[in-house]
């Protein structure tokens, strides 16, 4: 007889009733759950590459290596990219016809910007992009080997990678510009400054050479470094060779056109100086508009009260340099008869003294191309690789600083000029990331001279609400202010 099963109870198995599905489908994995395990094997393999001591080489090599594959269809064809076409036509002209910038004409740039410019051609106008990025494959190549310190520190270097992120961040004019000589040759001669002055010194005058920017490095370190002496005979040496070859060439009284040529110019349309105008342009204000420079292949934006802007810009920018290197002095060597504080750190004040110049320039200047981040990078690579503490702030933000600048430049330039929402605000969002970056460093700068002149720098901050109190800061500051009462 078959056992009775009372409701409630459990059946026996083999009275249990037969599925009728013979097998279950697998739950497919939610998007946002496929999404995150991509992410972690990511992120895992990140970590393996960053963790082997080849891995930094490895990523430079695949960096370059992707820029030489998606150029090879340009190149095979002697074409060019960038501002390319504007510095080989300037090269052939010089060798074939004999008209040289400088020598012959006034020129937009200084006179030392003829060698990067020429020299690519010596192989032929159709070799001439080949050219220019191996030349420029070498210079990185060299300041990411110092910064390693020759190549033996591959594994812990957070700023080794961060100026690799910034390089294909913007490759678009880290490539195709020269500030792509430039910004290296800053970068090498900053870590070396401590144990070769004299390269350092002959590294930022040829630079300040091909590109205007890098005397505000130089600026910094006379006011802020020891080595001054150094860095300056350097300096005047490389400064005399380039008037001696100018003089020879017969273009000496035409060696500084460079500087009113820069002057004459209008407000550019990516510029932070321009932001209030290319804001009426949007917002189709009488008299505001976009316009090519055709002369300079440039866009500019004019607008109601842009004259005092244009015709003031330098005046206003040379006045915040001042100021900001009388800081820097009184930072360096304190006030005649102050006690100080602390004692100065002048590998920390050189740097802070460099960035906070060359963001003064990018603020003030009423020229803004996408390149100038790179005068920027250098300083803040450098800065991140010898005070990391001090510089993980301007790492973040010039991060997204370049990010956003090869957003607005190439990507969504075309919307830029047609005004179109999406890209002003992307610029507008660019700017306020360079002008908060000037911010931090005023601060900084203003907090290091107010402890050179006996004051607590962090009180600064704490006043300006952006910094909140540290019991750790305060108790150090009311020692110091005990054992100052006890001597006195």
């Amino acid at each position: 007889m078959w056992p009775r099963v009372h409701p409630g109870e459990r059946s026996w198995p083999y009275l249990r009733p037969v599925s009728t599905q013979t097998s279950r489908t697998p739950e497919r994995p939610r998007p946002a759950r496929a999404l995150r395990d991509l992410a972690g094997r990511l992120a895992s393999r990140w970590r393996l590459v960053r963790q082997h001591p080849h891995g930094l080489w490895w990523t430079f090599a695949a960096l370059h290596a992707a820029l030489f594959l998606a150029l090879t269809p340009l190149m095979l064809a002697g074409g060019v990219s960038g501002d390319l076409p504007l510095y080989r036509t300037w090269a052939t002209d010089a060798l074939s016809s004999g008209s040289w910038p400088v020598l012959d004409f006034t020129w937009v740039y200084p006179a030392g910007a003829l060698l990067p410019i020429v020299l690519p051609n010596v192989l032929g106008e159709s070799m001439y992009q080949f050219v220019w990025l191996v030349m420029l494959t070498l210079l990185n190549g060299v300041s990411l080997w110092v910064l390693t310190d020759r190549g033996r520190r591959t594994v812990e270097t957070p700023a080794a990678w961060w100026w690799l992120l910034v390089l294909f961040l913007l490759s678009p004019v880290a490539f195709l510009r020269l500030e792509g000589f430039s910004a290296p040759m800053v970068l090498t001669a900053l870590v070396l400054l401590a144990r070769r002055p004299r390269v350092a010194g002959l590294l930022l005058a040829g630079a300040t050479w091909i590109k205007v920017w890098p005397a505000a490095v130089i600026a910094a370190v006379m006011v802020a470094s020891r080595r001054r002496s150094t860095v300056v005979r350097s300096a005047l040496l490389v400064t005399a060779g380039v008037a001696a070859a100018v003089a020879l060439g017969g273009g000496l009284s035409r060696i500084d056109t460079f500087i009113s040529t820069q002057s004459s110019r209008g407000l550019q349309l990516e510029a932070p100086l321009s932001t209030p105008w290319v804001w009426m342009a949007m917002l189709r204000v009488p008299g505001a508009s976009v316009y090519q420079n055709v002369a300079l292949a440039t866009r500019e934006v004019m607008g109601p009260g842009d004259t005092w802007a244009i015709n003031s810009s330098t005046e206003l920018m040379l006045g915040v340099v001042l100021a900001l290197l009388a800081l820097l002095a009184v930072a360096a060597f304190g006030l005649p008869g102050a006690r100080r504080s602390t004692s100065g750190d002048e590998v920390q004040l050189v740097l802070l003294g460099a960035l906070t110049l060359t963001t003064t320039f990018v603020v003030f200047n009423k020229v803004g191309s996408p390149q100038y981040m790179l005068w920027i990078a250098p300083v803040v690579a450098v800065g991140l690789a010898q005070r990391p503490d001090l510089f993980r702030v301007p790492a973040r933000l010039t991060a997204w600083a370049a990010g956003l600048t090869t957003l607005v430049f190439p990507v969504m330039y075309r919307e830029l000029i047609d005004l179109q929402p999406a890209a002003v605000l992307a610029l507008a969002a660019r700017n306020a990331i360079v002008v908060a970056l000037f911010g931090w460093c005023v601060v900084r700068l203003m907090e290091a001279a107010l402890a050179a002149a006996g004051l607590p720098g962090w009180t600064l901050r704490r006043a300006l609400g952006l910094l909140a109190p540290d019991r750790g800061v305060a108790a150090g500051v009311a020692t110091e202010a005990r054992v100052l009462d006890h001597e006195r």
